[in-house]
């Protein structure tokens, strides 16, 4: 009877510890998927940090908006499910987790230590001054390295900056992204294109062009194709997807600035 009693509580320990397995493989998924990471990366960690504590096999399948994964230890299967929500591009997380995995892998971290360092990842942040006055300085430097002039460049320093900051602001305030994308392109279309009505610097074409740069979606756009070449077709179709409405919101915002503006064409 004693022994008995003294399997059961060995096997419900080796439960619990599929559990907290389990829970740590999908953690790191969804740490990765919500921060910008490609599908491969993402199924790979979560598999690679299963067998390095202890389970014989791992299963993770990825849907836009969910996580799916199994772990078998034993020939006992625990799956879990968690939701995926978009938290933006950052690659300091990407790395932090991927250095967990790596650390998992050769002994040096254990299951509790995994499960501290995981919870104690904060995404860094630059300062969003800073943040403004580089994007500013890429979109004017890229105008200049396309023929503008200093005029152009100021122009387009002062319509990236703001249309930046504009940016920031509709994102705090948790405005869905097609309106931040339709509104900042509004907003930098506006100001560049004062040079296009009235003329000024060398080419005025030039800073209109530039200062919508830093809405270019490309790094979804290169994690959509990298996940269809990899065979994440869904995951690849659906990134690629949200790329394009967001190209789409950001036409819309430089078309009604045109409008507003009553420019009828773009271009020589």
């Amino acid at each position: 009877m004693a022994k008995t009693a003294m399997e059961q509580q060995i096997a419900l320990k080796m439960e619990e510890n599929q559990r907290e397995i389990t829970r740590l493989c999908v953690l790191v998924a969804q740490l990765l998927l919500q921060h910008g990471a490609e599908s491969t990366v993402v199924a790979q960690s979560a598999v690679r940090l299963g067998k390095a504590l202890g389970a014989s096999s791992v299963e993770c399948a990825l849907t836009p908006n969910a996580i799916i994964l199994s772990t078998v230890i034993n020939g006992h299967c625990i799956t879990t499910t968690r939701q995926n929500t978009d938290q933006g591009i950052n690659m300091h997380v990407v790395t932090a987790v991927q250095r967990i995995v790596i650390a998992a892998e050769h002994r040096i971290y254990d299951i509790h230590l995994v499960r501290h360092k995981l919870e104690n990842i904060q995404p860094l942040k630059y300062n969003r001054w800073f943040v403004v006055f580089m994007v500013g300085l890429s979109c004017a430097c890229f105008s200049h390295l396309s023929g503008g002039d200093l005029v152009i460049f100021l122009i387009t320093f002062l319509a990236s900056a703001v249309a930046m900051f504009v940016r920031q602001e509709l994102a705090k305030r948790h405005f869905n992204s097609l309106i931040v994308f339709s509104f900042t392109a509004f907003v930098a279309s506006l100001i560049s294109g004062l040079a296009l009505k009235f003329n000024l610097g060398n080419n005025p074409q030039i800073a209109l062009a530039s200062s919508v740069l830093l809405l270019v979606p490309g790094f979804p756009l290169v994690n959509s194709v990298a996940d269809i070449l990899k065979g994440h077709i869904n995951m690849g179709w659906a990134r690629w997807t949200v790329a394009t409405v967001l190209t789409f919101g950001a036409c819309i915002g430089i078309v009604l600035a045109l409008n507003l503006l009553d420019i009828h064409h773009w271009g020589n």
